[in-house]
């Protein structure tokens, strides 16, 4: 496993990080919790030392599952969690609050069972309260202990710009593959320029670019993917698969899967720190984990960039 600073933090992250939206148990179909323990000890085993939650997953359930699965392991692992989004019975609700950041904080350290939290995330802008508000609250709770380093996710860079005025920001968490590359414009390069690691979700695209769909899926009750990924629609569906197929022959030729060729591709892009990939299994746990002791060619990266342009130009 290869690993990288974390923008100006002094944390040293896998290249391949672990995303725990699934195991939350909501929008991604049906779980097991001890299964979901030992992918995250299998992702543990096979090098990867950052992993992501965030209470909204599941309802808090995500961080309970992690805290399990990391307890006499500490040592070994980079716990990310998230703040600002609040989940009711019907709705993902945005607050920023510093009286529901206060809550959200202790109530996170308490299901992780950690004594703070080494990456804490805003998770979603929250127009409703005026984010230097946010930024007090959470500039008390960082000098208490309660978390190392501060991230955003979803941020643009005129919030980040707002963000670094108040206190050090070291990442971001934004939606990147080779199906959505939009941050490639500004994004990207202002991470860049401000020495702001970057932590990539939504790395395979839904599940589409492991390759393991050969035609478009009917996704089981519970399972609402498509609701995030459009990709999984037509024209797009038909589109991506122009991209899918060239991964499929790098992967053949280099006896690897096509998820681990898309999760190399956007290791190998500048800015990117991380590529965070959600688990269900230990075995797809060690096989992601094994994008991040390899890379990919020169050559190899041009022709995924030419079935690209192909795909979407």
């Amino acid at each position: 496993m290869r690993f990288r600073q974390l923008g100006s933090s002094s944390l040293k992250v896998s290249v391949v990080g672990l995303g725990t939206w699934a195991i939350g148990g909501d929008f991604w179909g049906s779980v097991d919790d001890s299964q979901s323990i030992d992918a995250i000890r299998a992702g543990i085993d096979s090098g990867i030392n950052l992993i992501d939650t965030a209470p909204a997953y599941g309802a808090g359930h995500s961080e309970s599952v992690v805290g399990r699965a990391i307890a006499g392991r500490r040592d070994q692992v980079i716990v990310a969690t998230k703040c600002g989004v609040v989940r009711t019975k019907d709705a993902f609700l945005r607050n920023l609050k510093p009286d529901s950041i206060t809550r959200e904080v202790d109530e996170s350290l308490r299901r992780l069972g950690v004594d703070s939290i080494d990456l804490y995330q805003i998770h979603w802008p929250d127009d409703d309260t005026p984010l230097e508000d946010s930024l007090e609250a959470l500039r008390r709770l960082q000098e208490k202990g309660k978390f190392r380093y501060l991230g955003v996710s979803n941020f643009d860079p005129s919030l980040m710009r707002q963000v670094m005025q108040s206190m050090e920001l070291v990442s971001l968490q934004p939606p990147y593959s080779l199906l959505k590359r939009d941050i490639e414009e500004e994004i990207l390069p202002f991470c860049r320029d401000n020495n702001i690691g970057v932590l990539s979700y939504g790395s395979l695209g839904g599940g589409i670019l492991t390759g393991k769909y050969k035609e478009r899926p009917t996704l089981p009750p519970g399972d609402k993917r498509d609701a995030f990924y459009p990709f999984f629609d037509e024209p797009l569906w038909s589109q991506a698969q122009i991209v899918v197929d060239c991964l499929r022959v790098i992967a053949a030729e280099r006896n690897v899967s096509p998820g681990q060729v898309a999760i190399n591709w956007a290791v190998a892009q500048q800015g990117i720190t991380t590529a965070l990939v959600g688990v269900k299994t230990p075995e797809q746990a060690e096989e992601n984990a094994a994008a991040g002791s390899w890379k990919l060619t020169d050559t190899e990266l041009a022709s995924i960039e030419s079935a690209y342009e192909e795909a979407f130009c």
